[in-house]
């Protein structure tokens, strides 16, 4: 599923997500101790990780890779709430969602 080097991060695999909308939902329907738990494990890794992704062309990642970075983009997705905010959604955001159409194939 991950690369090797990375099989410390195999607990946190339901956070493989595709896309900004199911990391969104996922983000949203997480506890925040789910989150920091993930947190603490993916953040530590995260140069390892881009220096790892950086030596494979972006439109051909192996699977693991792939997995890998997309592993990533879900750290970023809880980077604020864990960092920031202390809550899974944006404060002071009421009912507002925000919804994205297109983003970037890989």
């Amino acid at each position: 599923m991950l690369p090797s080097d990375f099989a410390e991060l195999e607990p946190h695999s339901d956070w493989i997500l595709g896309s900004e909308r199911e990391r969104y939902a996922k983000r949203l329907a997480s506890s925040m101790a789910d989150m920091q738990a993930f947190y603490d494990a993916a953040f530590p890794l995260l140069d390892r990780a881009t220096t790892h992704l950086d030596k494979f062309p972006l439109d051909d990642l192996p699977e693991p890779e792939r997995n890998l970075m997309l592993l990533m983009f879900s750290l970023v997705m809880v980077s604020f709430p864990i960092e920031v905010w202390k809550q899974p959604r944006v404060p002071d955001s009421g009912a507002a969602y925000l919804d994205v159409i297109a983003e970037p194939q890989v």
